[in-house]
């Protein structure tokens, strides 16, 4: 994928089977380190009202390490509350509890945050300036109860923050032990293509992941940010790979949980006849709509992992299915009449 380092090959990917468990651990981008192919999104911890439960969260945790599941994503701001105090990081708070019970947990785990939202009443709590960089750190290791983050992601692009001060403050962390990894969540392709060649200039890794909008019906990244990607061996870790549920059955779930909102089941009805095509096509090949969505992203070389959002163990164990399914030449096909991309990347998608 990409420039990879090593002996792996550019535009393939990489992986170790593991007799333990069925999972295929792959690389992250260009670099040696292996993750799991699903990464555990933890955005629903301790979120106030359809949010899941601190002890549920601490059984989801185990039941993916139960499963060779070692790839955890989570942000600062997660965890949000009707009246929630500043800088609160509910979710981050729970790992941090988690860690604490021990049992080797926060060793097999890849540990992702992000920063960026604001923490705090203050200009400088939010966003990526130097200073907000190393405070933002800090508070997120203390809340985890861990002395370094994996992989730290910067959640948005900070248009008016130079990258010379950003990289210098994300040295400084590497250099510190805090952080191994940067990554970078909604950039576009030029913010990539930018931030990697003055990170070049700086004899500094740069950018190793980033964390993009994309599932079936949100395929613009295929344009640009893909590509780049590709380009500077960066791992894609897609979010809403099932589009808020849109892709998991919304047909027969569309009274269920969050499904029930007004905006979801309009959403479902303006797209009833594609809904009905996907789903018929999931039967078709006698699959669950939500585990053909994941495959598909999976069967991408320059996705890493999609994000998972399981409320429960049992979801957890349910989105397993995904790693074993085999899309077919001509599924594929099939899926693409359904769900068109932007036909392949720029500028070939709209010029010759």
């Amino acid at each position: 994928m990409g420039e990879s380092l090593g002996n792996a090959a550019p535009g393939k990917r990489t992986g170790t089977r593991l007799k333990e468990n069925s999972v295929e651990y792959r690389n992250l981008g260009r670099l040696g380190v292996k993750v799991s192919p699903l990464c555990l999104g933890t955005m629903n911890f301790g979120w106030e009202g359809l949010g899941t439960p601190e002890g549920d969260a601490f059984r989801i945790m185990d039941r993916a390490l139960d499963h060779g599941l070692n790839f955890f994503d989570t942000a600062n701001v997660y965890g949000w509350r009707k009246n929630p105090k500043p800088g609160e990081g509910v979710t981050e708070q729970i790992i941090g509890r988690w860690f604490a019970q021990g049992g080797g947990r926060r060793e097999k785990v890849f540990l992702a945050t992000k920063l960026y939202g604001s923490m705090g009443e203050g200009p400088n709590q939010e966003g990526l300036s130097a200073l907000n960089i190393r405070r933002a750190c800090d508070a997120s290791l203390k809340r985890m109860q861990t002395d370094h983050i994996d992989l730290y992601q910067m959640h948005h692009i900070k248009r008016d923050t130079p990258w010379e001060e950003i990289w210098q403050a994300m040295e400084q962390l590497q250099a510190a032990g805090k952080i191994l990894y940067v990554g970078s969540s909604n950039f576009a392709g030029w913010h990539i293509a930018q931030a990697n060649e003055i990170a070049s200039r700086r004899n500094f890794l740069g950018l190793v992941s980033e964390q993009s909008l994309y599932n079936l019906d949100a395929r613009t990244v295929e344009l640009e940010v893909l590509p780049a990607c590709e380009r500077y061996g960066l791992g894609v870790i897609p979010w809403s790979p099932l589009a808020g549920g849109f892709l998991a059955g919304a047909l027969e779930k569309a009274s269920e949980g969050r499904r029930s909102d007004e905006n979801f089941r309009t959403r479902v009805e303006r797209n009833r006849d594609k809904l009905e095509a996907w789903e018929k096509l999931c039967a078709d090949i006698g699959e669950r709509p939500a585990d053909v969505a994941l495959a598909w992203l999976l069967k991408n070389p320059v996705v890493t992992a999609p994000i998972i959002g399981p409320r429960n163990p049992e979801q957890l164990d349910g989105s397993l299915r995904a790693l074993e399914i085999e899309l077919s030449d001509e599924v594929m096909g099939r899926i693409d009449k359904v769900f068109p991309g932007p036909g392949g990347p720029a500028p070939e998608a709209y010029a010759w």
